[in-house]
């Protein structure tokens, strides 16, 4: 009988969510959308010396902000397995490592700190250059595979500080199937002997996370390459705690590199080249460095979720612009790339400005509101609206929609001079005189009539249109860039337009 799928994200919270954590957040969604399931959130906050304060909340906000909210977990809910922080998890740990111990596949370690540094100064010294307590070096250590038991019970008893230690085979092949890369096979003399139970009676993260899949009935571990190394141990952990006919399928995502391809996109790369790492704003509460973050530099979160489920997954096809139940219906490993995909924050904005284009006239005038009080504009909603439906096609993010377009609600502050003086001379005003006299006697004041009226004129005083337009663009909006003429003229009105047409040759005729 097939499992119901449910599958989890599970961050630590020593930090603001990255890019890739979101991503992996993303494909854990899509996956337990599409198959009927449930998607939880686990806070694994088991090391303690790494926790940040206000990490767990920020987690919790950027996967809101995103839209894609967990049915299960901190800050959604409690499910069937509650709790989900490993923190308040602790006692359920100690019985898997009892039973590995007990079972011999782990072992108690008494080594001090001074006793593994001299393990490793020993070890380079023999010419290792990466020296590990693993299946060699373990023989000469203080646990109770060296020492005789009744000197172990007398340390248990006493109360001196251990860890327990998985007791990695030696020279074994452990083989096992990747979702995305299909079969990997690693040696167990490559691995050591990791920590499980710490001497302050936390788990690490490898007993902790393979006992809570269990419990939690995880189907599908989907997350980072750079847990790709640890897979191995986890599935000897499902092997010898006896569960492995319940081992969740493995999928390791590649990783988000940097621009220019070479390396991990970190949140250094976005501070050298000016766009965001987080999804939304961090404050470090130690330095008090703000981060920005998508979300305050003007993303529509759908959009943001676009671009990303795009960085290293492609359904087939040249659509880019998806829903988000478009892509769950999509959704599958195999379209999901082996390779790293390479970051473009180009290519997030050109994402933003199509989700922005498409956005309702009557949205984005409602969105921008908070800019009209803070600029002191007076807001008409049949105005703005229409404002809105010109300005979207050549805006990015919400907040260009008044920076571009401010010469609606006020005079020009800057002129392109430097096109000007190319487009226009004092010789020619008689014809711009003349083109303001045409268009001032529009009665219907539109933009249709308005072309019209322009196009009989030049051709009747044999002036070449294309001689026409672009001074008349600079005379209403001071730059070259902006919405068709007539449709500004229209907007503005008749009143304004003249008046302003007439403002601006004057300037025209003083540079």
């Amino acid at each position: 009988m097939s499992r119901r799928v449910r599958v989890r994200f599970a961050p630590s919270p020593t930090g603001p969510l990255h890019m890739g954590g979101i991503r992996t957040a993303l494909y854990n969604y899509l996956l337990a959308k599409q198959q009927g399931g449930d998607f939880i959130l686990r806070i694994e906050d088991t090391d303690q010396n790494r926790f940040v304060p206000g990490a767990e909340e920020y987690i919790i906000e950027t996967l809101k902000w995103c839209g894609i909210e967990p049915n299960e977990g901190v800050g959604f809910g409690d499910g069937p397995h509650a709790p989900y922080r490993q923190s308040e998890r602790k006692a359920l740990y100690r019985k898997f490592a009892d039973q590995l111990v007990e079972k011999e596949h782990a072992y108690y370690a008494f080594d001090t700190a001074e006793d593994l540094d001299q393990m490793r100064a020993n070890m380079q010294a023999q010419g290792v250059p990466n020296p590990s307590y693993n299946s060699v070096t373990r023989q000469y250590m203080k646990n109770s595979l060296t020492l005789p038991h009744d000197e172990v019970e007398k340390k248990l008893k006493n109360g001196e500080p251990y860890v327990i230690r998985f007791k990695m085979p030696r020279n074994e092949e452990v083989k096992f199937h990747d979702e995305i890369r299909e079969w990997v096979t690693f040696n167990t003399s490559q691995l050591d002997d990791k920590v499980l139970f710490k001497s302050d009676g936390m788990p690490t993260y490898h007993l902790a996370n393979v006992a809570d899949d269990y419990l939690m009935e995880v189907t599908h571990v989907i997350r980072g390459e750079e847990w790709l190394s640890s897979a191995p141990l986890h599935v000897l952990l499902y092997r010898a705690l006896g569960i492995e006919d319940v081992m969740p399928k493995f999928a390791h995502l590649s990783l988000i590199l940097k621009p220019d391809g070479n390396g991990k996109l970190s949140k250094r790369d976005g501070d050298r080249l000016g766009f965001p790492s987080f999804a939304l704003n961090w404050t470090d509460p130690e330095s008090k460095e703000t981060s920005r973050g998508y979300r305050e530099r003007g993303f529509f979160p759908e959009a943001f979720m676009n671009f990303l489920a795009l960085l290293g997954w492609n359904p087939g096809g040249d659509k880019e612009i998806m829903t988000k139940e478009e892509m769950t219906e999509l959704f599958s490993f195999e379209k999901v790339h082996k390779a790293g995909a390479r970051f473009d924050f180009e290519k997030a904005k050109w994402f933003n400005h199509q989700y922005l284009k498409a956005k309702d006239d009557a949205e984005l005038a409602e969105a921008i509101k908070p800019q009209f009080a803070e600029k002191g504009y007076t807001y008409d909603t049949t105005f703005v609206k229409e404002f809105c439906g010109l300005m979207k096609e050549r805006a990015i993010f919400i907040n260009d929609l008044l920076e571009m377009g401010y010469y609606f609600f006020e005079d020009i502050k800057t002129y392109d001079n430097e096109t000007i003086q190319k487009k226009y001379s004092k010789e020619s005003r008689g014809k711009f005189d003349a083109v303001i006299e045409v268009l001032n006697g529009v009665s219907e004041f539109n933009a249709l009539n308005l072309e019209s009226a322009l196009k009989e004129y030049t051709a009747t005083a044999g002036v070449k249109t294309g001689e026409v337009m672009p001074v008349l663009r600079l005379a209403l909006a001071g730059t070259m860039q902006g919405p068709p003429v007539f449709s500004m003229m229209h907007l503005l009105g008749k009143e304004k337009s003249i008046a302003r047409l007439k403002s601006s040759f004057n300037y025209f005729d003083s540079i």
